[in-house]
């Protein structure tokens, strides 16, 4: 088991920036993710993080999202800049964990990110 507890998001103009942060209460994961889910869509990856530290962005915010990890590898973090109306939606963190010798994907409660001028 892990629990997720996600952070930041908010409300702000087109070409603003933001923050997102995911805490764990475990270190070790497989591979970490951000996604996101438009009023009306299915949830989409955005950005995916490996214990190994491989990241991987969606082409529609590349070059403008940038996902890290902390040293402690507990705590993610997703950098939004240059953000555009279309980028509004709930973002969730994901970690993907090994139980037993099966792998499992958890989920944060999930943060509302708003784009408008």
């Amino acid at each position: 088991q892990i629990q997720l507890v996600e952070s930041g998001g908010g409300l702000v103009q087109p070409g603003e920036s933001l923050s997102l942060a995911c805490t764990a209460s475990r270190s070790d994961i497989y591979v970490w993710g951000w996604y996101r889910q438009a009023p009306g869509k299915q949830r989409e990856a955005v950005a995916t993080l490996t214990a190994g530290g491989n990241t991987n962005v969606v082409d529609s915010v590349k070059g403008r999202f940038t996902i890290s990890r902390d040293s402690n590898k507990t705590t993610i973090h997703m950098r939004m800049n240059n953000l555009k109306p279309e980028d509004t939606a709930v973002y969730y963190c994901s970690a993907t964990i090994l139980i037993d010798v099966a792998l499992r994907t958890y989920w944060g409660q999930g943060t509302q990110v708003t784009v408008s001028s």
